[in-house]
């Protein structure tokens, strides 16, 4: 009696997990790498099955940021100045609104958003509430209000964080996000909504993927402490010495497949085993290298909905230089093509201009002259 219950009752809670996740997946990795020197990179790549038209959009500071609660509770809406000037890739599907799920500003604070369906449950706003801020324009207002990760730690859990989906049109399913927040400095925090609260996460493993929870990746990790990077190159079995056939035996059960729980095992000991770069240089080509190894082509990861067939793939990978305000972008169909874009001289222009990711003039490698035309 009392195990059928349990098995009910575990049934009941994977059902209701079940119930907010979206029949299609979602496949995001962020990568921090740290050079010797004390460069700072963050590398990102956004996998979705739909064309989300994406769009890269350049924001100088003084741009208006307006924190909103919800119409319905009828509360006043506060508008600021960003004190930063930032570049960050929205949605372009979105109507009415723009949603930075990527994105870096001009004092080196880096965001990624990675969806996180089934655990996400975002903040409720109260009449007694004083700070709130639409998950919408959460990127805008990290990107540009502040210029630390210190800084963000100390402000953003005074703020409640909602969403509504009568005030979300264009997006193919709610925006269960959970972020990567790093600075130039390398301090790093991951930043979820569990259970209508805010929890803050050190990013210990400098890595995030999708659900479930970071806590609960870097429990997971726990299971591949017999990983090396070094084999072993022979054993003797009975009187006759065995060889290793190759390099690389030491990293067998490593995790290969697309799961979230599995790319974040694999960036995790990649990162750990690949040697320290020097500078910001290598560790750009780094970053690149760990995300090819999470990068998905076409048809290798499909869900389906009915007789919809629907294929996760990398829509693009940007590689963030923080101490030199670089941004490296490259999209499917150029995905050895990267374009770098110095973001010193998009800062400095002043100018708020938008470009269609896919559109982007590659496969030329430095566009900022291009794009200040």
């Amino acid at each position: 009696m009392k195990q059928a219950l349990i098995r009910k009752m575990v049934a009941a809670t994977v059902s209701a997990a079940l119930a907010y996740t979206p029949l299609v997946t979602y496949a995001c990795t962020a990568v921090n790498v740290v050079a010797k020197d004390g460069s700072v990179v963050a590398g990102r790549t956004m996998e979705w099955a739909f064309d989300m038209k994406w769009e890269l959009i350049a924001n100088p500071k003084g741009t208006v940021i307006q924190l909103r609660a919800p119409k319905s509770m009828n509360l006043p809406t506060t508008t600021l100045n960003s004190k930063y000037a930032f570049v960050g890739v929205s949605p372009g599907i979105l109507e009415g609104a723009t949603a930075y799920l990527e994105g870096q500003n001009e004092a080196g604070v880096a965001l990624s958003g990675n969806f996180l369906p089934g655990f996400t449950e975002y903040q409720t706003v109260t009449p007694q509430d004083k700070n709130y801020v639409s998950v919408v324009d959460f990127g805008s207002f990290i990107l540009g209000m502040f210029g630390s990760v210190k800084e963000l730690r100390s402000e953003i859990p005074k703020y409640k964080v909602w969403y509504d989906s009568n005030e979300v049109k264009g997006l193919p399913t709610p925006p269960w996000l959970h972020l990567v927040l790093t600075d130039r400095s390398g301090d790093s925090i991951i930043v979820e909504f569990v259970k209508g609260q805010m929890v803050i996460h050190d990013n210990i493993a400098g890595v995030l993927t999708n659900a479930p929870t970071y806590d609960w990746h870097l429990n997971n990790v726990r299971n591949y402490l017999s990983l090396t990077s070094t084999a072993t190159s022979s054993v003797m079995v009975g009187k006759t010495n065995v060889t290793e056939l190759g390099q690389g035996g030491g990293l067998v059960g490593l995790p290969a497949d697309y799961t979230p729980p599995a790319r974040f095992v694999r960036q995790t000991y990649l990162k750990q085993f690949a040697y320290q770069p020097e500078s910001s240089n290598d560790a750009i080509q780094l970053a690149g290298h760990l995300l090819n190894n999470v990068d998905i082509p076409q048809g290798v990861a499909r869900s389906s909905d009915g007789k919809q067939v629907f294929s996760d793939y990398t829509q693009w990978v940007n590689l963030k230089d923080l101490k030199n305000n670089r941004m490296r972008i490259a999209n499917y169909a150029n995905r050895t093509s990267f374009i770098e874009i110095n973001l010193n001289e998009i800062f400095k222009s002043g100018k708020t201009k938008t470009w269609a990711v896919d559109l982007l003039p590659y496969p030329q490698s430095d566009m900022t002259s291009v794009l200040l035309k």
